[in-house]
This record gives structure tokens, sequence and C-alpha cells, in this order.
């Protein structure tokens, strides 16, 4: 059995949609931080998003684990055009497509971005080949969204209702995988 240690990135203060763009996680809550890093096991391999905030988030949970290369197909869903836009922007600009973007995810894709199954797609990629390769335990820094296309993934619900699941800073999200069946431990835990 594998156990997935989904680890959302530390808070970034950001208010418009945040795909791609690189921007910093606020980690100055070390006594979170060290909860964090005592909830977590030693003896697991430690992968992160390239993103700076996923990224930095790994360093600073990091204690004897086995550090991996960063995945950039662990990114945060890429919103194109409307990274950086405030939500009422996006809708104002793009009204219907933006409604069904986040009603109905799956094939919809925002502008120059992608779609819920492109991100889930490339997200199970890194998760597959990582199961393949025998580990206990992986630690997984990551985004809201890529943490949520694992988690449909694991409870075999619809990208709508996982949607509706919040997924917090700092927090993490525990999927079992045992012989190609998913069972979902714990979500959205704040240790």
């Amino acid at each position: 059995m594998t156990r997935w240690w989904w680890v959302r990135h530390g808070p970034t203060h950001q208010k418009a949609l945040t795909g791609w763009r690189d921007v910093p996680a606020d980690l100055s809550d070390t006594a979170q931080i060290a909860r964090l890093m005592d909830h977590l096991p030693d003896a697991a391999v430690l992968i992160s998003s390239d993103l700076q905030r996923a990224a930095a988030t790994a360093d600073a949970i990091q204690t004897k684990q086995h550090r991996l290369p960063h995945e950039p197909r662990l990114r945060e869903l890429n919103f194109g055009i409307w990274d950086g836009m405030m939500f009422n922007d996006v809708a104002a600009r793009d009204p219907e497509l933006s409604r069904t973007y986040w009603e109905a995810p799956g094939d919809v894709r925002a502008p120059d971005g992608e779609s819920w199954n492109d991100a889930a797609a490339r997200a199970a990629q890194v998760v597959d080949a990582l199961n393949d390769e025998g580990h206990s335990d992986i630690i997984a820094v990551a985004h809201f969204g890529i943490i949520l296309t694992q988690l449909q993934r694991a409870s075999g619900k619809t990208a709508y209702d996982t949607l509706a699941q919040p997924i917090d800073p700092l927090s993490v999200t525990e999927l079992h995988h045992d012989a190609g069946v998913w069972n979902v431990a714990s979500v959205n835990h704040i240790p």
C-alpha cells in the first residue's frame, strides 16, 4: 500500500485567481508548520510542484524525507488568461464560459488554459509513476486544484461535487492506494 500525504502549500493571500503565476507562500506560522512536520511520516519521499509557493513549503516541512526533484505536472490548474484576474472580472469577461468552467468541470478549458480533466491527467501521470515505484509513504506538496483532482480519483465523486470540498493552506489530505484501489483516509486535516 502507498499512503499519499497531499499537503496544500502555505497561504498566498492572493484575492485573484492564482494558477501558474509564481507567487510566494506565507510561511510565517512556524507553530502550524511544526505541527504539520510532526504529523507527516519521516520515512517518506517528498515531492512538490515547481512553483515557489509549493517548493518553499516543501523546504519548510522537510525533516528526514528523501526529496525528489520539483515536478511541474503538480502545478495548480492553468487558468490561462484568467490567471491574476478577480472572479467578478472573469465572470464579466466570459460569463457563460466561466460559469460552465466551475459548474460543469471536466473538459471545459479556460481561455489559453486547461480543463479539470487536463490537470487531473497530468497529475495522475506523476501519481501513477510513483505508485509503481513501490513507496510506502509519499508527501506531495501541491495546490488546491491538483489535490482535488486526486481526491476525486480516490473518492469516485464527480468533479463538481469534489470542487465543493475545502482544502485549506497547510492542510493534509491522506489518500491510500493499494493494488489499483483508492481509499480516502482524511480530507483537509489541519494538524
